[in-house]
């Protein structure tokens, strides 16, 4: 391989999605994590939660606190979620680290409690998810950006029966689209094939 031919190559293998931008800790939660079906019930709840937070934020930010955000929620892990009271709300409220909005930290207390009575009623997170998928992952054309999709629209409508709080149709696209439910990658971006 002639030398532009190899530096033709290694362009096009890190070409991203352009949303990833410069920001290395952005490039590799794009490179690693972003688009990768995923099929764990409790890390599917848990990125659901994270994107309750970007609300009006940037994923940059997220990402930047989130592994703050994982030691003031105790790993995500939803059995000591549900247990927050007062006390744990107040203390999550004087938590600089993390965003300190009441609305939010209140919805993942209640999205951990939604996620335990489906659990309770033998519906499985990731099974419901999925299943609304069709059992596997939907691949765009990656020539659009849509904000939202029929399937969002209809997830968003389902998990709000379930009791769980900022999950419109706009903010449950992009939890798709970040636990591979939705294969978003634009159509030059080196993990289109991969992810």
């Amino acid at each position: 391989m002639s030398a532009g031919n190899a530096d033709a190559a290694k362009a096009y293998v890190t070409h991203r999605c352009a949303w990833a931008g410069t920001d290395p800790l952005l490039q590799s939660y794009h490179d690693v994590e972003w688009g990768v079906p995923e099929h764990d019930s409790r890390a599917l709840w848990e990125k659901l939660m994270l994107d309750g937070f970007q609300a009006g934020l940037s994923w940059l930010t997220i990402l930047r606190k989130r592994d703050a955000f994982r030691k003031a929620f105790e790993n995500f892990d939803p059995e000591k979620v549900e247990r927050f009271d007062d006390a744990d709300v107040e203390r999550l409220m004087q938590d600089a680290a993390i965003v300190r909005s009441r609305a939010k930290i209140l919805a993942t207390i209640g999205g951990a409690r939604a996620y335990l009575a489906m659990q309770a009623t033998g519906e499985d997170f990731s099974e419901f998810v999925w299943g609304m998928a069709g059992g596997k992952p939907i691949r765009s054309t990656g020539l659009e950006r849509p904000v939202k999709s029929e399937l969002s629209e209809q997830m968003s409508i389902e998990l709000k029966k379930r009791g769980f709080k900022f999950v419109g149709p706009v903010i449950v696209y992009a939890w798709l689209q970040a636990t591979g439910v939705v294969n978003d990658h634009s159509v030059d971006c080196f993990r289109r094939h991969s992810a």
